[in-house]
């Protein structure tokens, strides 16, 4: 491993040209490169095994081996990388099967490219420091945003998906950006995903349109409550985010006293 140098990490995914996205985002940084590059799950391996990594960032969906393969073969290693999982799917049981095997998180595609380096410092030790359970929180707390938004019939490959993820995710643990939208909430995350203030509102307002032509009107009202209504019509994207955002907190809350 590398001690207090650069964090070296690995790259296990079948797409070319995400990788090289990637390599060129980590290797910009002063606190982190990439060591190796594997295109399916033999070579990932290989990279585990010997490319004394600090990280692997491991797609589930490998040829020839898939990341739970991968995960499954690494996990008795006495001296193995953290295992950062992401997958353009994700369901609960997926999740509880990836870290059963090993993995050390979880994160759904598309992703912002500098929420996954600040995780995997965090998951370095590289980090601020966290309480107890702080990761474990963090993937459940994504894990519910992301069951919500899947509920709501948004395709995870939509733009707009990522970026109300993001916004959702931002607001519960700031809820003052709700008020701030158009000066910090959209430019915060525009910054983030490399993209502009117009398009992230565009491809949100997309998002919720499609939600609310293809998801099921019970859903719409068990999870958007008074935002659902016919004659104000679909909600603006602060309403959606914030409607969510309450409905999650309210939830961790309820949670936390029935613990």
């Amino acid at each position: 491993m590398s001690g207090v140098g650069r964090l070296r990490i690995g790259l296990a995914d079948d797409n070319v040209t995400f990788c090289r996205i990637l390599q060129d985002f980590f290797n910009s940084m002063s606190e982190m490169k990439v060591a190796g590059v594997a295109h399916d799950g033999p070579t990932a391996l290989e990279l585990v095994r010997n490319a004394d990594l600090d990280a692997l960032l491991l797609d589930i969906i490998l040829p020839k081996l898939d990341g739970f393969a991968v995960l499954e073969k690494t996990r008795d290693l006495p001296k193995k990388p953290r295992i950062i999982v992401f997958s353009a799917f994700c369901n609960e049981e997926m999740t509880k099967r990836a870290i059963a095997l090993g993995a050390d998180y979880f994160i759904v595609k598309p992703f912002a490219l500098e929420v996954l380096a600040q995780r995997i410092k965090e998951i370095c030790g590289r980090g601020e420091e966290k309480p107890p359970g702080y990761i474990r929180d963090e993937v459940e707390l994504e894990k519910q945003v992301s069951g919500i938004l899947q509920r709501l019939k948004i395709p995870a490959h939509y733009k707009g998906y990522a970026y109300l993820r993001a916004a959702i995710l931002l607001c519960i643990k700031d809820p003052a950006l709700i008020n701030e939208a158009t000066r910090k909430l959209y430019p915060k995350i525009a910054k983030e995903f490399n993209s502009t203030r117009q398009r992230v509102e565009r491809a949100m307002r997309f998002a919720i349109e499609t939600a609310w032509s293809r998801a099921k009107v019970e859903d719409l009202h068990e999870l958007m409550g008074y935002a659902v209504d016919e004659r104000k019509g679909k909600p603006t994207n602060i309403c959606f985010i914030a409607q969510i955002a309450d409905k999650i907190q309210l939830e961790r809350k309820m949670n936390l006293k029935h613990r």
